[in-house]
């Protein structure tokens, strides 16, 4: 009950900058496209996530999901920049969150190309969000690359957490941070 109050307080503080989708455009340079992924409780989770439930599985999953998620979140970008439009892209990026963390709480291990695919559907919806942000911009590649390059680092996050914390309570503590993650995208959809 503690570990509920605590990750519901701790959504209620990221809350506001969680809603990194907010439609204001971006900067149009690299350090813009870094520091997004860094300003949202969405992006945070959603990628230490990923880096942690390639852990989980192990094998090919921990490079094979991280890499396809920079791959499908790239596609997402360049799809909304060139004006594709999508309905419920928000609910999908805080649906990801959820079920990203759920995925750690349970450890649940899926085959290569299944999470692959998750995780790409999930990213791919991560990357319209910043694409229809920038399609105003003037610069979109230094941006992506940035966006691109912060989100390589939440992934790496989460693989170094897992492959660091592999006793019976690190393990432990990792599933409670899926767990304050699933309770985030909860948050984030009710918000």
């Amino acid at each position: 009950m503690r570990l509920v109050l605590i990750c519901i307080i701790l959504s209620e503080a990221l809350i506001f900058p969680a809603c990194a989708h907010t439609g204001v455009g971006p900067g149009n340079s690299f350090s813009s496209g870094v520091a997004h992924p860094l300003n949202g409780a969405d992006h945070l989770f959603a990628m230490t996530m990923v880096g942690l439930w390639s852990v989980f599985t192990g094998g090919r999953a921990v490079v094979v999901w991280p890499a396809t998620f920079v791959a499908a979140m790239l596609g997402g970008f360049a799809a909304a920049s060139s004006g594709l439009q999508m309905v419920f892209v928000e609910q999908a990026i805080c649906l990801s969150v959820v079920l990203l963390g759920v995925f750690v709480v349970f450890g649940v291990r899926a085959p290569v190309a299944l999470g692959a695919v998750i995780v790409g559907l999930f990213a791919f919806f991560h990357g319209h969000a910043h694409g229809t942000e920038a399609a105003a911009a003037s610069r979109l590649i230094p941006y992506a690359a940035g966006f691109a390059l912060a989100t390589s680092a939440l992934h790496a996050v989460g693989i170094v957490a897992g492959f660091c914390l592999r006793s019976s309570l690190g393990r432990l503590l990792l599933r409670a941070a899926g767990g304050c993650a699933a309770v985030v995208g909860l948050s984030l959809l009710g918000g």
